[in-house]
């Protein structure tokens, strides 16, 4: 489980400020309310971490696909950004500490960095799916982490 992506030296400009909050918070209320959907045509979730330095929970939607197994994957890309976001850090720190809201349910789930064969693989099944995210791949000289998100036992 080792998480390491460096920030890169160029990318798109992160989405960020007041605008980009009120629009995380509105889309998260809205996913809890509608136990799940999509969102810019893509299955969404609600992730929840713990701040790294804060200690407070955050909470983002992001994309999801399906990892097999009843895991889900999600993409650290940031739109192709040079840094990583926010959230990739709080995972990082914490990779035993995160929830999802998905499908109408809440889940623990344990995150862990694909890497090697297996980002290769999973990246593929992504960029199929979701095109976009290779788009954000060619803005940024770092690689987008993959990140497995696998539920844990209740």
């Amino acid at each position: 489980m080792t998480f390491g992506t460096p920030a890169g030296t160029r990318g798109a400009r992160q989405p960020s400020g007041r605008i980009a909050v009120w629009m995380n918070k509105l889309m998260a209320n809205r996913l809890r309310r509608r136990g799940g959907g999509k969102f810019m045509g893509l299955n969404a979730l609600v992730l929840t971490t713990l701040g790294r330095k804060s200690g407070v929970e955050r909470s983002t939607p992001v994309a999801w696909f399906p990892g097999g197994g009843g895991t889900y994957l999600i993409v650290a890309s940031a739109a192709g950004a040079a840094s990583n976001p926010a959230w990739y850090h709080n995972i990082a720190a914490n990779p035993d500490k995160v929830r999802i809201d998905v499908e109408g349910r809440t889940l623990d789930v344990t995150a862990e960095q694909l890497h090697g064969a297996e980002r290769d693989k999973a990246w593929r099944q992504i960029t199929t799916t979701g095109p976009r995210f290779a788009g954000y791949q060619e803005k940024t000289d770092r690689e987008i982490p993959v990140i497995r998100l696998t539920p844990r036992p209740s």
